[in-house]
């Protein structure tokens, strides 16, 4: 049987927080106003960090913002105010913007920082609930967030303004990120070890190359070029003309097609046995591009080339350990 509180079930009263959210942020998109723009302006133009700072569920928050920035091309971090009071103060350089966040703008913690950091001639930007806070007033920029109350039914736990400030941190990040120019690629600097990181590799990135390659000519013996194959261990060999531009491929599969219509490995020339016109990429084409190319063509290898030249090659195997699948 459904739990009912004052004949409520839990989903009535989830959907209505939610609702309730969702109307608050409406409000705080309301709220924005040319301070946004000088915000970002600010940011833009700073030469230092911005450093985000917050006590409670505000700082909870503005880790989250600090890390969001410093993601998409704003260098960031976050410093806690009661910790700043005691020695942390010594990692805001002179050219840092210090972004506030209070929900009241009278959180004491916050409020014994601001002058000294104003007095250090760093500018402020601050987030909060009230226009007449003294931190919205002592700050050179602030950001209204226009909530009218609290999801939680009895206004008290951070609910819809947490949620609100969380959104306008977000907005400043990606106003940030397309002032910016920031790209995918750029993102996925910052993210190396991440799926988005990966997805961006590129075929140079895990290629093999010089002295790796398996290179014969078209009239290398093919005895000879099933040697190279087995000592580089790719199973394959590219082939070159004497402008070391490609003219062909050789696989294991094309060994075996070539010896079951009679071919003989001992009498004949590599050019015999090769697939001319061999699917290729160049270096800067993405390792999940070669993928698709590989599966689409069902083939193994791919070489990597520039002006037809080979400079590298790809083994199945080299994607599988890169983990972009």
């Amino acid at each position: 049987m459904e739990t009912q509180i004052k004949n409520k079930t839990p989903l009535e009263i989830g959907k209505r927080v939610l609702i309730e959210e969702r109307n608050a942020l409406s409000k705080t998109v309301e709220a924005i106003d040319e301070n946004f723009n000088k915000a970002v302006e600010l940011i833009l133009n700073t030469k230092g960090k911005v450093v985000v700072t917050g006590m409670g569920k505000s700082g909870l928050v503005g880790k989250k913002i600090a890390a969001t920035l410093a993601s998409t091309g704003t260098p960031s971090f976050f410093l806690h105010p009661a910790e700043a009071i005691h020695g942390d103060l010594g990692m805001i350089s002179k050219e840092d913007v210090i972004l506030a966040i209070s929900n009241s703008g009278e959180t004491p913690e916050l409020l014994a920082i601001i002058p000294t950091i104003k007095r250090w001639g760093n500018r402020v930007i601050s987030i909060t609930n009230n226009p007449s806070s003294t931190l919205a007033m002592e700050s050179d920029i602030h950001l209204y967030l226009n909530i009218e109350k609290e999801a939680c039914p009895l206004n008290l736990a951070p609910t819809s303004s947490s949620t609100a400030t969380l959104a306008l941190g977000d907005a400043l990040a990606i106003t940030l990120l397309e002032m910016r120019g920031f790209t995918a690629e750029d993102f996925a600097k910052f993210h190396p070890g991440g799926s988005l990181g990966k997805k961006l590799m590129r075929a140079s990135e895990i290629m093999h190359k010089g002295d790796e390659l398996p290179v014969v000519y078209p009239e290398t013996e093919l005895k000879e070029t099933v040697i190279i194959m087995s000592e580089k261990g790719f199973g394959t060999a590219l082939v070159v003309d004497n402008n070391h531009k490609l003219t062909g491929i050789i696989t294991d599969g094309d060994l075996r097609r070539f010896i079951k219509k009679g071919g003989s490995i001992d009498k004949s020339k590599t050019e015999e046995a090769m697939t001319k016109n061999p699917k290729v990429i160049n270096k800067d084409v993405l390792v999940v591009e070669a993928l698709e190319i590989m599966e689409r063509f069902n083939i193994t290898v791919l070489p990597v080339v520039e002006e037809n030249k080979p400079v590298g090659l790809i083994h199945l195997h080299d994607i599988l350990k890169s983990g972009v699948i």
